[in-house]
């Protein structure tokens, strides 16, 4: 790695609020990614499938792009969610009035690098 900084893995427009997207991604924040992928397995949360397909692409692409590496050496370095697009319905309420119902989506990025001190 030549002054790259780890592998990156980019999801946009995933169709769950940011605020429960993080809920999940705080759980692996920093996490081994063998580990990481046993804890989002096994939790209930629609977010954590979507985040666990984006962790193994990240992985995948650290594989491809090095060959030396493998995947007991993987640690989620970076997770960042940030607010995506908003979807904006209408919701009919009493007397004729109207609410505004924002679907909300998030941008979801994965940074996966190796371990700091994979020598000793």
């Amino acid at each position: 790695m030549n002054s790259k900084k780890g592998y990156v893995a980019h999801a946009k427009n995933l169709m769950v609020s940011p605020t429960k997207m993080r809920r999940v991604a705080d759980v692996v924040r920093k996490m081994q990614y063998t580990e990481a992928v046993a804890v989002l397995d096994a939790l209930p949360q629609k977010a954590s499938g979507m985040l666990l397909k984006l962790i193994k692409s990240a992985a995948a692409n650290a594989l491809y792009q090095n060959k030396m590496l493998d995947e007991e050496s993987l640690v989620i370095a970076e997770l960042q969610v940030n607010e995506g697009m908003k979807s904006k319905r209408v919701w009919a309420r009493a007397r004729g009035r109207r609410d505004l119902l924002l679907k909300r989506r998030c941008h979801v990025t994965v940074v996966v690098d190796e371990v700091a001190g994979q020598g000793e």
